[in-house]
């Protein structure tokens, strides 16, 4: 088994200030926080219609390695006030993007940002207890990459957006409602 060196998505754009999007989302940089983050992705995707209940599952779990990625790499989980902030939005039609925002660099490492991981046997695969979360990600999502959140020289280290979007015909249109928390704008 080969791994595919990662190529950023060079078209990630900001969706349009008119485009559907739900409130931000913080959480606490805990991995125990991993099954609330999974709900209130749910909730939040039963607020559109004609949602194929495959790509809801694919995002929800493309979104738990996101956050573990954010939780463990990045001073999200290792400060104790740490957090990780969690964005939906539909960027154009029959798309969904999820982003995930973490707090930056650690400071007790040089650099913990997520890598695809480097080539493996299919021994070492099959040894190997770590390492395959951005892999899912890329299987899963149709477009994914990451960038800073600043990107200016001066600025490197200060959090890092990942972000997967996930493609479907039935993806063009939200049911009505929303609320404060979490509910679309």
């Amino acid at each position: 088994m080969a791994i595919v060196q990662h190529t950023p998505a060079l078209d990630h754009t900001n969706s349009p200030p008119d485009a559907p999007r739900w409130e931000c989302r913080v959480y606490p940089g805990q991995l125990s926080q991993t099954s609330r983050v999974r709900a209130d992705l749910a909730v939040d995707l039963d607020r559109m219609t004609n949602f194929p209940v495959e790509a809801r599952e694919d995002m929800v779990l493309c979104l738990s390695e996101m956050f573990a990625n954010a939780c463990e790499h990045s001073r999200s989980g290792q400060d104790p006030d740490g957090r990780v902030v969690r964005t939906l939005d539909l960027p154009r039609p029959g798309a969904v993007r999820i982003s995930i925002i973490d707090d930056g660099t650690r400071t007790n490492t040089s650099d913990s940002s997520p890598r695809v991981p480097r080539r493996r046997t299919r021994r070492e695969w099959d040894q190997a207890e770590r390492g395959r979360g951005l892999l899912l990600l890329g299987h899963l999502a149709t477009r994914w990459g990451f960038r800073p959140v600043l990107d200016f020289p001066f600025c490197a280290g200060l959090g890092t957006v990942i972000w997967a979007e996930f493609t479907h015909p039935a993806l063009t249109t939200l049911s009505a409602g929303g609320n404060s928390c979490g509910g679309v704008r």
